[in-house]
């Protein structure tokens, strides 16, 4: 443990020092390719960072903001697109905008309160899982993976809340919602363009779907030339889930997750067709219980198929609910130790 956190402050103060150097010298490089090549060697070290560590929580987080977030928010800032244009007022402000999905736009008066019952719920079901995984040899597969697949919806909703609070705290700037309700999905691009994950698509749009848009709209339709875009964001989607999935298992990837992606892309593609034809869409309208019923069990199908079997083989599941319980048990530890504390001195 004691190791693990000299390599998290060494992994982010050379993250604060790389932010640093792209919020003073890059600016000032003409946008495009020059800017790009100014910020290449950060983005290039955003790639190695995440393998100093080897808990599986530590490397996927750093992967998730540094190499993921910050990589792609760098990329469009090199050709003044993105979040991250305006240039933020200041470093902290700069350094937070790169890192976080954080609204460019905030009016912090207008902002909801943190709705504490439901954050409250979430980490009490969470907890509930974890002592669940002491049965695991009780439960069938099938169980398992849904408990996985919660188990992973939780623990990114509440280490965002977290941060969330921090950088409001200091900055006074909002986290863009990363979930909304996921599990109300009426159809697959409801489910991948508004509810999951959704600081990924709205990088994707700017980042690889508008481009390849206007570079099909050259050969096609305007209607049509969505296609292609949406297969693109979907495809570069699945290369970084095999990124993450590398800093994770250490291990080369094998596609599975690529063709989950790829498959996903191709099906919301065929569901965008379809909507196009609107007798079609009158006459097989369904409910939107049927719609949600189908949608989720569609990724949850196809998610036991292509993207959970690769972390399954290399055991990286079980080290990290291993991982989340043993942080839990830590973090009680040191709650009771200081409630001892503060009645002895009391």
């Amino acid at each position: 443990m004691d190791e693990e956190l000299k390599n998290l402050i060494k992994v982010w103060v050379s993250a604060i020092i790389s932010i640093s150097y792209c919020y003073y010298l890059p600016p000032r490089i003409k946008s495009g390719v020059p800017r790009f090549l100014s910020v290449s060697p950060v983005l290039a070290l955003f790639l190695v960072l995440p393998l100093f560590f080897s808990s599986l929580h530590l490397s996927l987080i750093t992967a998730f903001f540094l190499t993921w977030l910050a990589n792609f928010k760098l990329i469009l800032f090199s050709f003044d697109k993105g979040p991250l244009i305006p240039i933020p007022t200041n470093l902290p402000r700069f350094f937070c905008f790169t890192c976080f999905p954080i609204k460019v736009q905030q009016n912090p008066k207008s902002q909801n309160h943190l709705p504490k019952l439901v954050f409250a719920i979430k980490v009490a079901i969470f907890g509930v899982l974890l002592h669940l995984y002491g049965y695991r040899q009780n439960l069938s597969p099938t169980v398992l993976l849904g408990l996985y697949f919660v188990h992973l919806y939780l623990e990114i909703e509440i280490i965002l809340t977290f941060v969330k609070v921090l950088v409001f705290i200091c900055l006074g700037c909002d986290l863009e919602p990363q979930f909304n309700k996921p599990y109300l999905a009426t159809s697959l691009q409801d489910f991948w363009g508004r509810r999951w994950n959704l600081m990924v698509p709205a990088i994707l749009r700017p980042a690889v779907y508008a481009p390849m848009r206007r570079v099909s709209e050259r050969k096609m339709s305007s209607g049509w030339a969505l296609f292609p875009g949406i297969l693109a964001a979907f495809i570069v989607s699945g290369l970084v889930h095999e990124l993450l999935f590398f800093y994770m298992i250490r291990e080369m990837p094998t596609g599975e997750v690529t063709l989950f992606f790829v498959l996903h892309g191709v099906c919301t593609a065929v569901e965008l067709a379809v909507k196009k034809k609107t007798t079609v869409t009158q006459r097989w309208r369904l409910s939107p219980a049927v719609s949600r019923l189908l949608t989720v069990g569609f990724v949850f199908v196809t998610g036991g198929w292509l993207f959970t079997p690769q972390l399954k083989r290399s055991g990286v599941m079980e080290r990290f609910t291993y991982e989340a319980v043993l942080f839990v048990e830590f973090v009680k530890q040191k709650l009771f130790t200081l409630l001892a504390i503060k009645i002895v001195t009391s």
